[in-house]
């Protein structure tokens, strides 16, 4: 599966461009709609899906997510309805790599081995953990290379020199660089600080690095894309998506396409910075 992540990152590279890397919550604001709206994204541009797995205590998300995963929660969303949704959209998308976003705690109670082999069947590529650092890799992390699932790490502006080998070590797929410190949704990233960092990372492995948190718009996607291997947007979409909610927190065909027009503006965005990269 991993396979899926290097040939998606490989093509857009082979294209003179950034990815675009849309994360959104399975079963936000219902399972139905949800899924409507994944099915969508590959559309609008989207080269890579992250699907959050909903949790009750989401303790590296802003408000935006936060309120996210709690809607899908509220709508029954489970584990086993991810691995559903992943396996639905599978039924027509054979392309595009879909990762695994969330916290531990759900996959323990599922039980790791049966989380993989299911992740697998389902049509799953990778998963980032957010909670578990590269101390606990024998928990999860290479379990889940083993049965072919990528790992995706975290890196962060905290992330020194000493500490990125320990990072790197058993990453696969792609380096995930959180551009600002905080919680998902807060602030701006300071470009030339972004471009360093990218650059910096890069010295210490060959994968993409993809560059997310505080992308906003398509202005901010065009700026990331200049100097990385991806651009990551989460909580822009799911305010649009958010927006178009009734006062009973129900979606529709409007939710679906709000959506959908965010991410094909991003995608515009990235796919503006082609000509202008600093990444051959």
């Amino acid at each position: 599966m991993t396979a899926r992540i290097e040939h998606r990152f490989a093509q857009c590279r082979a294209n003179g461009r950034a990815a675009l890397v849309t994360f959104v919550m399975a079963g936000d604001p219902d399972p139905a709609v949800s899924l409507e709206i994944v099915k969508a994204l590959p559309k609008a541009g989207a080269d890579v899906i992250e699907i959050g797995m909903p949790f009750s205590d989401p303790m590296a998300d802003g408000p935006a997510i936060q309120a996210a995963g709690l809607r899908a929660l509220h709508a029954g969303m489970t584990l086993h309805g991810v691995l559903k949704l992943v396996a639905d959209f599978r039924k027509e998308n054979a392309e595009t790599p879909m990762i695994l976003m969330g916290y531990y705690n759900p996959i323990y109670v599922y039980g790791v081995d049966q989380f993989l082999a299911d992740a697998m069947a389902a049509g799953a590529d990778g998963l980032i953990v957010v909670d578990l650092p590269p101390e606990e890799d024998e928990e999860l992390c290479l379990p889940a290379l083993k049965a072919g699932l990528s790992f995706i790490r975290l890196a962060t502006p905290t992330t020194d020199d000493a500490r990125l080998p320990a990072v790197l070590a058993n990453t696969s797929g792609f380096v995930y660089y959180v551009s600002i410190t905080g919680i998902t949704g807060a602030g701006r990233p300071d470009y030339s600080r972004v471009a360093t960092a990218v650059k910096r990372i890069k010295g210490h492995t060959d994968l993409p690095v993809a560059v997310g948190f505080g992308v906003k718009d398509a202005a901010a996607a065009r700026e990331i894309a200049l100097n990385a291997d991806g651009v990551v947007v989460g909580s822009a979409l799911i305010d649009a998506l958010a927006k178009t909610l009734d006062a009973e927190g129900r979606g529709g065909p409007a939710t679906v396409e709000a959506v959908g027009r965010l991410a094909g503006e991003l995608a515009a965005g990235v796919a503006s910075a082609a000509k202008e990269r600093a990444i051959p």
